[in-house]
């Protein structure tokens, strides 16, 4: 396996398999050997508001306010 920088899309993925739990032990030791922690901590931060302001807009909508 070569030792080189996920992609955007692979930070992605990683992010928002690893959130819902079904991260697979390849792509978990592609991102640990992938170098910096940063990529992943700012999707994971992206994520997890983009994540919470669509709780509450679903909310808004079912409660018609």
């Amino acid at each position: 396996m070569a030792d080189h920088k996920p992609s955007i899309f692979q930070v992605i993925g990683s992010v928002v398999s690893a959130a819902f739990g079904v991260q697979t032990s390849a792509n978990r030791e592609r991102d640990f050997k992938g170098g910096s922690a940063i990529p992943y901590l700012v999707a994971g931060v992206v994520f997890t508001l983009l994540f919470i302001l669509g709780i509450v807009g679903v909310v808004k909508l079912v409660l018609g306010s």
